[in-house]
């Protein structure tokens, strides 16, 4: 693999739309569920004429310190004139999916096993953009498709404790670690046991369990730990606020990475905002505002290549080791089995 190809696969663990021009609110009726822009509006005015005639979006499960949602969400609002109605904003994939009936999002952010298999669930569209995802994190027929990813990463207070070069090092004395969530739980936590689970580019997760059962006795909340296993952008937000006292690493031998991907609900109350609020998350400005957040956009390699990502924010990402190693369905699978059975007895 060359130098530069291995570059643009760590920036893509990660077509564009600009502001709409002054539209004719009494054209003709389109397609509100259409598949992609093409096939039912022809044009980001008319579709975001259509949006703006329904006049709100409701999304669910983001909150406004995640990669930056705060700033996306009043962009958008503001840019097209749409209210956002943010529903349980801290909501995992599993009870978006659950409360879906309930409180009707127009569109989810979920993880790509919740994806898969709850795809008959959304309505399939294609954004401008398509062609610049990976396959690997896109279903086809546009059912559901990634907009950002990141790296499972150490976080660490360089003042208290010595840079952790490898999972195994927490182990040592004088680190306390915080875990970002429940593992049998939240994705966030199951990840960081499955990064500490690396070895050779495969996940071991009697490996990962093992490690937290030494470190049981360290083990505690996020804000009172010297050291806090999470997703590489929000270690990287905390280190941006706190420079001296804040510092993240990616291990060499744990590249364990993952997308969040996006979908629209089948039964959206507001399909016309739905698709606008997609075709806005991946255009060029959309993917840079997440990188904002530092996530990793999905579309950054095609950005790259075109000189449209923001490469002097890309340089304030946490070194990525190289491409991300992502988890199968298979593999998830028999990991979040495994869990359920001996988690709790490993660190009772």
């Amino acid at each position: 693999m060359t130098k530069r190809r291995t570059l643009l696969l760590a920036l893509a663990l990660a077509a564009g739309c600009g502001s709409p021009s002054a539209v004719d609110e009494s054209m003709p009726a389109v397609d509100v569920h259409a598949a992609s822009l093409k096939d039912g509006f022809s044009t980001m005015e008319r579709l975001a004429a259509a949006a703006k005639k329904e006049g709100q979006l409701n999304v669910i499960g983001l909150p406004r310190d995640w990669v930056n949602y705060g700033e996306i969400v009043d962009t958008f609002s503001d840019r097209y004139g749409i209210k956002v109605n943010e529903l349980e904003p801290t909501a995992s994939s599993r009870r978006q999916i659950e409360a879906a009936q309930e409180l009707e999002p127009d569109v989810f952010e979920l993880t790509l096993d919740v994806a898969v298999a709850n795809a008959a669930r959304f309505a399939p569209y294609r954004v401008q953009g398509w062609q610049d995802l990976p396959d690997e994190v896109k279903q086809p027929d546009g059912a559901w498709y990634a907009a950002y990813g990141g790296y499972m990463s150490i976080g660490y207070d360089p003042r208290r404790v010595p840079a952790p070069s490898s999972f195994a090092d927490l182990a040592k004395p004088g680190y306390t670690v915080g875990l970002p969530g429940d593992p049998v739980r939240e994705a966030s936590g199951f990840y960081a046991v499955m990064a500490a689970s690396m070895r050779d580019g495969m996940p071991e997760p009697v490996r990962g369990v093992e490690l937290f059962a030494r470190l049981k006795d360290r083990l505690t909340k996020t804000t009172a730990a010297n050291t806090v296993l999470d997703w590489d952008h929000v270690n990287a937000a905390r280190a941006a606020r706190a420079p001296e006292a804040w510092r993240v690493t990616i291990p060499r031998e744990a590249a364990l990475g993952a997308y969040h991907v996006q979908a629209i609900n089948k039964n959206a109350p507001h399909p016309a905002a739905a698709r606008l609020w997609e075709e806005f998350l991946f255009s060029d400005e959309g993917q840079n505002l997440l990188q904002k957040g530092f996530a990793r956009p999905a579309r950054a390699e095609a950005m790259l290549m075109k000189g449209s990502l923001d490469t002097a924010q890309a340089a304030k990402l946490p070194a990525a080791p190289g491409p991300p190693v992502l988890l199968t369905i298979p593999q998830i699978d028999r990991a979040k089995s495994y869990l359920k059975r001996q988690w709790g007895k490993a660190i009772a």
